[in-house]
């Protein structure tokens, strides 16, 4: 794949690609157009691509470009004597369904370890989350949405005693924190995120007409909340990872993964999430994807994750302060050597467009870095209309599919009804089945002042129907062949 120029054309070898990569380099150098021209150059091979849009200017890669003065510029320099102007399949997503299919998963699909760090919860509390997790897998409650966890939170504060001796202590405290973070993140419009029908992966790996599909996550909106941004891209990649079968060393990769402002991913992560961020990407190599990171500079990669991104395009960097300074010692470290190049000197001195460029050879060796200039991409830069971008959408396969979202029975429904039951059978009755309390609302109003809960033989009786619910919810589920598999990251795979 055709990408770069330096004193010959550099080329990205497609049966190396799914070694990952890096595209780094300060605010306004031309990352965004590197992440356009290798994703034209993906789909251009059939291979199908990810990416998001978080500055709302990628959209223009469904419409073939035009020439201006830059591009006719630069495809003179380069001798660029077939360059054909092409738009590329592009398919969009919008978490919010504002501007492409909406993108939602469940809160079972999402998991503990990933929704407690969408939820900033500290170690205490995110065991607290893990238990809730547990306890609703063992009765078979489905927790879909973020009033199913509510309810499920309430229902496991409620009965703390209950779950003590099974499943260890949780405190009210915890409990009361997680309630908060489902506030929180409801105010962000992360409950737009969660619900049904869920994200099937395999939507990514389409081709169209011999051409990979560009799917394009609008992100513009969610980069307002940037850990919801990242948390979310992170299940997307772990989901991946969990649902895709072994292939081995394929002669391209099935998907490209772009992970722009890639920053966000590792800021302030425990280190039992970067742990399976690391794990992730160096065993997802084997289910034929390969992994793309963008940020303004490769210190923003932790060093275990760095070293698995064998291609690397390393746009201009700033040294303006010390830190600046050590940032592009850093860059200038992770390429192999070039004797004819003073590597740590150029990385300030690269106009826009220009970068150092590093792919892995046949042999999966790095080669020697260049200095090389980024070919134009052949469709359009800039976003597209709103018109253009509806167009496209509407005309799309999946239009449909998970457009209208739907509610089916979950934990929430469940203990609504456990809770019902538990309220029938605290009502006193005669011998003979007479209801007093519709029959006298004097004697009503005096019970409620008198009686006990904790004392009464109803909430033994509740506490039975509770179990038998649970058993028979647990009996349905199997019987429907839905199975509760974990995950590398504490998700549910399926139902």
């Amino acid at each position: 794949m055709y990408i770069a120029h330096s004193s010959n054309p550099i080329y990205l070898n497609a049966h190396m690609a799914n070694r990952h990569g890096l595209i780094a380099g300060a605010t306004g150098t031309g990352k965004t157009v590197s992440l356009q021209v290798l994703a034209e150059s993906f789909s251009k091979e059939g291979i199908p691509v990810f990416m998001a849009d978080v500055k709302g200017d990628l959209s223009g890669i469904g419409k073939e470009g035009a020439m201006n003065k830059i591009i006719e510029k630069r495809v003179q320099e380069l001798g660029l004597h077939n360059f054909n102007f092409q738009s590329f399949p592009v398919c969009f997503y919008d978490v919010f369904g504002k501007q492409g299919h909406p993108l939602r998963t469940t809160i079972s699909g999402m998991g503990p370890l990933l929704l407690a760090r969408l939820l900033n919860l500290n170690d205490t509390q995110t065991g607290a989350l893990n238990l809730v997790f547990r306890i609703a897998d063992d009765n078979g409650l489905l927790l879909i949405d973020l009033k199913d966890l509510r309810l499920m939170l309430e229902h496991v504060g409620n009965n703390a005693k209950q779950f003590t001796t099974s499943y260890g202590t949780v405190t009210s405290m915890s409990i009361g924190a997680i309630q908060r973070g489902l506030l929180s993140l409801e105010t962000q419009g992360g409950d737009h995120f969660f619900g049904e029908p869920d994200f099937d992966i395999y939507d990514l790996i389409r081709s169209y007409e011999g051409k990979g599909v560009i799917n394009v996550l609008s992100a513009d909106k969610l980069m307002q909340s940037p850990i919801l941004y990242s948390t979310m891209l992170l299940w997307l990649l772990s989901d991946l990872y969990e649902k895709l079968p072994e292939v081995g060393d394929l002669p391209q990769p099935k998907l490209v993964f772009f992970f722009d402002e890639a920053h966000l991913l590792f800021n302030d992560a425990p280190k039992v999430l970067t742990d399976k961020i690391e794990k992730i990407v160096r065993l997802i190599r084997s289910k034929g994807v390969g992994v793309y990171f963008v940020s303004q500079s490769p210190s923003d990669i932790p060093d275990n994750v760095l070293g698995q991104l064998g291609n690397r395009i390393q746009h201009a960097l700033r040294a303006y302060t010390p830190r600046d300074q050590k940032a592009v010692k850093i860059a200038a470290q992770t390429f192999r050597p070039n004797p004819n190049l003073k590597t740590e000197q150029v990385i300030t001195e690269l106009g826009v467009g220009e970068a150092l460029v590093s792919f892995l050879d046949d042999a999966g060796r790095p080669s020697i870095v260049e200095q090389a200039v980024i070919l134009p991409p052949l469709s359009q830069i800039g976003p597209l209309t709103a018109q253009e971008r509806d167009a496209i959408i509407k005309n799309s396969k999946l239009f449909g599919k998970y457009e209208n979202a739907f509610d089916r029975r979950s934990a929430y429904e469940v203990l609504q009804e456990q809770k019902q039951q538990q309220e029938q059978a605290q009502q006193p009755k005669s011998a003979g089945g007479v209801d007093w309390q519709s029959k006298y609302p004097q004697y009503q109003t005096q019970q409620r002042l008198t009686t006990t809960p904790k004392t009464t033989k109803a909430t033994s009786k509740s506490t039975k129907t509770a179990s038998t619910v649970g058993k028979t919810i647990g009996k349905t589920v199997n019987r429907q062949g839905q199975s509760l598999i974990r995950g590398m990251l504490g998700s549910l795979l399926k139902f």
